[in-house]
């Protein structure tokens, strides 16, 4: 077999992203069909064998087809890529983008694929180079405070702004802070964004047109993991951006893993204990190593190293807990009433409950140990009603103060 073209565009990566899903999804009906063809349990017939044998001609044609017309559309799109280069990029694009990566980021990363984000500090939907030069071009006015928001899985910087509110414009004018938007590849593991964004702090803060006299920091759901994971990384290398740290806000973040994640992990035992449903098995082992990330909340590198991140397994997660020096703050939220107190407290925002976004682990030595006037809970409002709340806004705007 000849050499996989490495792919130079995003055109290029998509044709290769559908390439492979095309090869994994033939390989999944092979599966199937060799389990009805050939019952569990029961032995083969001749004429089993011949239609098994007929159908695994069909079934290598339709690969051998796909690599060959797949590797031929990738070097047409070779010399495309120039001209596809000038395209200005949209904020759909980055939008289905950053779904992309939170689904399949891992993948991406691993093949090297144009597809995936690579972490950048954004402002106003543009990337932002760290240099002084640059940095004194996008904010001619900047202040010495930084206002930093990380988003959440599957998600881009873009969509702090949801039904025309944006926590962080409300908060850098009132509270005199300079704005600035993370966006990362949310399908790599959270340890692995984690380390880069200590790397791109580090840096940030050496670069920054005026001395830093703080930075702030407002994390929405996995977004608060990455924090966590950061200032756990930054501790461990002594770097110099963490002394600048004064406030972090946590807006649903999971920090003990989302109930939706381990439900998923339960679906994938059912699906490949069923012989006629094992081939399912592998369309549950899609998600993205973020993502399994955030069925106990993993902050560190020895939470998955070595492990199968897909087998059944209790909370083996490391205990990091918050830095001292530093003040935290957190926000649930719920789908029910006030008055709704056990429908709240098992199905919170329909993705992290209330326990879980407060940091209180079914083993007390796991607390994270909030201050209770340093918590808050949103009812009546889902995990996205959490960027555009003005109530919210108004909370962060006392705490933050």
């Amino acid at each position: 077999m000849s050499k996989k073209i490495k792919p130079t565009s995003e055109l290029q990566g998509l044709t290769h992203l559908i390439m492979d899903a095309t090869l994994g999804v033939t390989d999944l009906v092979e599966k199937m069909h060799h389990q009805v063809v050939h019952p569990p349990f029961l032995p083969s017939t001749p004429i089993q064998n011949i239609i098994t044998g007929i159908a695994g001609i069909t079934f290598k044609s339709v690969k051998w087809s796909t690599k060959l017309i797949g590797t031929s559309i990738s070097k047409i799109l070779a010399h495309l890529t120039p001209v596809i280069g000038n395209i200005k990029s949209s904020d759909t694009k980055q939008i289905i983008l950053s779904i992309l990566n939170g689904v399949i980021g891992d993948y991406l990363e691993e093949t090297e694929n144009p597809l995936k984000i690579d972490m950048q500090f954004r402002y106003q939907s543009k990337v932002l180079q760290i240099d002084q030069e640059s940095l004194k071009e996008n904010y001619p006015n900047c202040a010495g405070k930084i206002l930093l928001m990380i988003h959440g899985s599957c998600m881009s910087d873009l969509q702090w702004t949801r039904k025309n509110h944006n926590h962080a414009e409300i908060l850098s004018e009132e509270l005199k802070k300079t704005p600035i938007y993370l966006n990362y590849n949310s399908g790599k593991h959270i340890s692995a964004n984690g380390k880069n964004l200590t790397e791109n702090l580090e840096k940030l803060v050496e670069n920054w047109p005026v001395p830093v006299e703080e930075i702030t920091i407002i994390a929405h759901s996995m977004g608060g993991l990455i924090t966590r994971s950061a200032l756990y990384y930054g501790e461990q290398n002594q770097n110099n951006w963490l002394k600048h740290i004064k406030k972090v806000a946590f807006l649903g973040t999971p920090h003990h893993g989302s109930p939706v994640e381990r439900i998923g992990n339960y679906l994938d035992l059912v699906l490949a204990s069923v012989p006629y449903l094992k081939p399912f098995a592998k369309l549950g082992k899609i998600r993205s190593a973020g993502v399994t990330d955030l069925r106990y909340g993993n902050l560190v590198d020895e939470d998955w190293l070595n492990m199968d991140r897909f087998k059944l397994k209790k909370d083996q997660s490391q205990y990091i807990p918050l830095p001292t020096g530093i003040e935290f703050y957190s926000i649930a939220a719920v789908i029910g009433k006030e008055t709704s107190k056990s429908k709240n407290q098992i199905l919170g925002d329909t993705l992290v409950d209330i326990k879980s976004a407060f940091g209180e682990h079914k083993n007390p030595a796991k607390n994270l140990l909030f201050k209770k006037e340093h918590t808050w809970i949103a009812y009546e409002n889902n995990h996205l009603d959490l960027l555009s709340n003005p109530k919210i806004t108004d909370k962060l705007k006392d705490w933050l103060v």
